[in-house]
């Protein structure tokens, strides 16, 4: 992969949650490419091991479940192991469920036959909440443990859902707000220790998550697609790499070091459109 431009992270130990998937898995390759060591974690080892065997010898998988404290505190150990201490974490881990999400996007008085708000599964809701929020919480309670004598910085991944709502998926929306409300209360608490915290909220990129959310089995957009690029004043989806710039930055001490408690989005202006 290329990368915008080139930070000396020799000396950092990172721990990437999600790391398996579309995003997280290229952070963690253009950070090796910056001479970071980095350990990534997922649920899913097998697509963690994969990228992992493609970086190379600074590179480590290792089979993680956010939600799962005992989990986390096993990879941590693992990681001290092979690398030493943490002083760099990524929360990745995140995403939606359909249990959780309407067919609607508004309502309507005769609903029949569709899955409208009042048919949402709590269990959906509790989910998405903890797939995002309460991994956050666990996983940084155990890494950030590394940090508070050293210094260190945390990452998370917010989403332009964050700042603007959308339809048919409140429970997500409402998650990677308290995301970005979690990443302001951690620059705070930590500011003392010399722990920098800050977000990266992505506008609309396409992952294996939003696929069949875009575009349709033949290949074509969506309705929902034309919406999103018509309130997109740049008017296409994000490249993965439209984020390494942003992630480089806040990775390194010298050009970010007095930056903490920011959400930045990385969306070609769909946080700033007000559609007129």
């Amino acid at each position: 992969m290329s990368i915008p431009f080139n930070v000396d992270l020799k000396d950092k130990t990172i721990a990437i949650t999600g790391a398996g998937g579309v995003i997280c898995s290229e952070f963690a390759r253009a950070l090796a490419s910056c001479g970071a060591k980095v350990a990534l974690l997922d649920v899913n080892y097998d697509a963690a091991k994969a990228v992992a065997d493609g970086i190379g010898k600074n590179a480590l998988a290792v089979r993680c479940n956010c939600l799962d404290k005992a989990s986390i505190v096993e990879a941590k150990k693992t990681i001290n192991d092979a690398f030493g201490a943490v002083n760099f974490l990524i929360n990745g881990a995140g995403g939606n469920n359909p249990r959780a999400s309407t067919d609607n996007e508004t309502m309507t008085p005769d609903t029949a036959g569709i899955k409208d708000f009042f048919a949402l599964e709590e269990s959906g809701l509790k989910f998405v909440f903890d797939l995002n929020i309460t991994s956050a919480f666990l996983v940084t309670q155990v890494f950030a443990a590394d940090m508070v004598k050293t210094g260190g910085n945390i990452i998370n991944i917010s989403s332009m859902n964050a700042f603007r709502p959308l339809t048919k998926i409140p429970a997500y929306s409402a998650a990677k707000a308290g995301i970005s409300n979690f990443t302001q209360w951690l620059a705070v608490h930590f500011a003392p220790c010399g722990i920098r915290c800050n977000a990266i909220a992505p506008g609309f990129f396409v992952t294996n998550q939003n696929r069949a959310l875009l575009f349709n089995e033949d290949g074509t957009p969506t309705a929902r697609t034309g919406k999103i690029l018509a309130a997109t004043p740049m008017k296409k989806f994000g490249e993965i790499s439209d984020l390494i710039g942003c992630l480089l930055w806040l990775a390194d001490d010298n050009a970010s070091g007095f930056v903490t408690g920011t959400v930045i989005p990385v969306d070609g202006g769909f946080s700033a459109y007000s559609g007129v």
